[in-house]
């Protein structure tokens, strides 16, 4: 199996540099633009199944790939949905306040979620598509968000504290990120 994953397109709350989270906030003009040209450059790589996120913005994304895709299933988790910020959504994300709660890793944000709440749901998932004999000769694709991407990365590889909070993965970004 290959595994991919993919951030999905621009949104309002992204241009204006807001914090997104489990808030369902639908791509915009550019974003759609961005998922356009995505599918386009992986038209090439056939995917036989796209996970995406049940949040509109990542679902949008998903479908744009698997629209230049032949017999591709699409499904919408919500083991893939962003981490609920609590009450830091819709908020400034260069904020003092928002930055040093993103420091503490193992602390829920306040009426939200931790990283490691998200790791609870998405580690299960990731390691039962590569445990999957039906996948094994298969592309995935994982359409999510920053968050979900920076989770997934850690579940492939060691990172530093630093590394972990600091990732960044474009709107619609996409990388291969396991393959046996």
């Amino acid at each position: 199996m290959k595994l991919y994953m993919m951030r999905h397109g621009e949104t309002a709350w992204n241009a204006e540099n807001r914090i997104l989270g489990s808030t369902d906030i639908p791509l915009n003009e550019k974003g759609r633009e961005q998922a356009r040209v995505a599918a386009e450059e992986l038209k090439d790589t056939h995917f036989d199944v796209i996970y995406t996120s049940q949040l509109s913005r990542a679902m949008e994304t998903g479908l744009a790939v698997a629209a230049l895709q032949s017999g591709c299933e699409v499904f919408h988790l919500e083991c893939l949905n962003e981490n609920d910020f609590g009450v830091f959504e819709g908020q400034d994300r260069d904020s003092e306040e928002y930055q040093a709660e993103k420091r503490k890793c193992f602390k829920r944000y306040p009426g939200g979620e931790s990283f490691l709440d998200v790791a609870a749901r998405v580690y299960p998932f990731i390691k039962s598509l590569i445990e999957d004999p039906s996948l094994q000769d298969k592309n995935v694709l994982i359409v999510s968000h920053g968050g979900i991407c920076r989770v997934i990365s850690s579940y492939f590889r060691d990172m530093e504290n630093e590394e972990f909070i600091t990732f960044t993965m474009p709107n619609c970004g996409c990388q291969l990120i396991w393959s046996c």
